[in-house]
């Protein structure tokens, strides 16, 4: 059988058998296109008595360019007593999408939204993720707000979350946004154009390093991954690149950090059970130790967030070419993130990478759906009305979410693979200079440095080391599986 040329290989086709492989329903099924496409937008005649009206104030988002399921918009302002209030207005998907609605029962089955680089699959259909409950510039919307307030130390205070109208003045991209607040690109021309929105964004980057500073003084865990993306064009994979840390992505991730702590105080102060998002103690901290080792610090012997926060700030600076492969290590070393319900009363678990005791997912609930039930538990407190869900419900939601979030990584990592093995398909017999990711009994893994495409050594792997710097040459590609197979043909010597 002819083997495919790149240009032939169906990258969607792939994504969709990824797909069903890890457990979701890909396409919607014909009674949820059906209910949503007979919703109508309800902007002011659904909008209820005790909704404020915040249409006035300057809201914006970042987000990717080609990103249209827009879920948060952010506002902040100078108190008299010099600290800073943030307003956090997060897209009502609720008011659309009902409990044990056709619509609601797909999104809770398939739990998050998968980006897979190729496609996308919504967690919801694209009428309502990317229309009528997408927080969409110029254009008006329900909204929940959530707000805090940021102290001069950097520490915050939450505040109220309540129901609001809003409308989004700017739909702004990460990269531009981050380039300009970095000092390296000029000033985005909708921040240029819209009078009071530059002043508003510098309050904001403000705030956010106000944040960082005090979480990583709490011992907030920092990490480099170089996690490749696809790029695409016009519909067609041109390449991977990896995403680098910018002050616009470190700004959305601060607020939203603090807007979900803020979501968990109000729930915990009405008393009612809850889905937390929890990092465990580590569940490897004796592997963590070694790792230390290996390159020359001792950590303490029980688990210490600002020790290894300091480890690694220490790493990054001595050995930056390294770190994202120490981040990877250490990140599988502490365990994965998971859903958990709390009852009233209990005591968290915390988020051990985040240096947060308390912790949710609040803040997306176009593409995931465990913000849409924080959603509802917010409104039935608002409204002082029963709570939607029984401690019950919530543990079994809690477990089936986070098989459903271990699930899209899985999918998301298997497309990676495929696209780098299709860009691959033509380099069969070059050499690439490399890093050693993983030595294992099931095999050795190294990461190419351009393109940054990972795959196996099959052959010259004996007594290789993680953190090696190799040069391999390509032997076989297979993307419909994801394989990309080596042989190491040279390597750094170690200590």
């Amino acid at each position: 059988m002819k083997k495919p040329r790149p240009h032939d290989i169906d990258l969607r086709t792939i994504a969709w058998r990824a797909m069903e492989k890890y457990g979701f329903v890909a396409r919607f099924p014909p009674p949820v296109m059906d209910e949503v496409n007979g919703m109508q937008e309800r902007i002011f005649a659904g909008c209820p008595e005790e909704t404020c009206d915040l249409r006035h104030l300057l809201w914006s988002s970042i987000d990717n360019h080609d990103s249209q399921d827009l879920d948060q918009l952010e506002y902040c302002e100078r108190t008299p007593e010099g600290a800073i209030r943030v307003k956090v207005a997060i897209a009502d998907v609720d008011s659309y999408v009902h409990q044990h609605s056709p619509t609601d029962e797909y999104a809770a089955h398939n739990g998050t939204s998968v980006y897979t680089g190729v496609i996308t699959f919504p967690m919801l259909p694209e009428r309502l993720s990317y229309g009528i409950t997408s927080l969409l510039q110029d254009r008006d919307r329900l909204a929940v707000i959530i707000e805090f307030v940021v102290n001069r130390d950097g520490s915050f205070t939450p505040k109220e979350v309540y129901r609001g109208l809003v409308r989004n003045r700017a739909k702004l991209v990460y990269e531009k946004v981050g380039d300009w607040l970095d000092g390296t690109g000029p000033i985005p021309p909708a921040i240029k154009d819209i009078p009071g929105l530059e002043e508003q964004v510098r309050l904001q980057n403000e705030t956010a390093q106000l944040l960082r500073t005090f979480r990583r003084a709490q011992g907030a865990l920092e990490f480099d991954t170089l996690e490749a993306e696809v790029v695409m064009e016009n519909g067609e994979v041109r390449g991977l690149v990896t995403r680098t840390p910018d002050p616009a992505r470190a700004l959305i991730e601060e607020f939203m950090v603090a807007a979900n702590g803020t979501m968990v105080a109000r729930l915990g102060a009405a008393g009612v059970p809850m889905i937390q998002r929890v990092v465990k103690t580590p569940r490897n901290w004796a592997g963590i130790l070694l790792t230390a080792a290996a390159l020359g610090e001792t950590l303490p012997d029980k688990p210490d967030a600002k020790a290894l926060a300091r480890f690694l700030a220490r790493q990054k600076a001595v050995d930056p070419l390294h770190f994202p492969d120490l981040s990877l290590t250490i990140i599988k070393l502490l365990g994965p993130g998971e859903y958990t319900m709390l009852e009233p009363g209990e005591t968290p678990t915390g988020h051990f990478a985040l240096a947060v005791v308390d912790y949710t997912h609040a803040t997306a609930p176009n593409r995931r759906y465990v913000d849409i039930i924080n959603q509802r538990q917010i409104k039935a407190i608002l409204t002082k009305s029963p709570g939607p869900y029984s401690a019950a419900e919530l543990q079994d939601k809690a477990l089936w979410l986070t098989d459903r979030e271990k699930a899209s990584k899985k999918v998301k990592r298997f497309m990676r693979k495929s696209v780098a093995a299709m860009l691959l398909e033509d380099s069969l017999g070059k050499t690439f200079e490399a890093l050693v990711t993983g030595v294992a009994d099931k095999g050795t893994y190294v990461r190419l440095l351009t393109p940054p495409a990972e795959g196996r050594v099959v052959k010259g792997e004996r007594n290789l080391r993680v953190g090696q710097k190799v040069r391999v040459r390509l032997l076989k590609t297979d993307p419909y599986n994801g394989f990309i197979d080596f042989e190491c043909i040279a390597r750094e010597k170690m200590d």
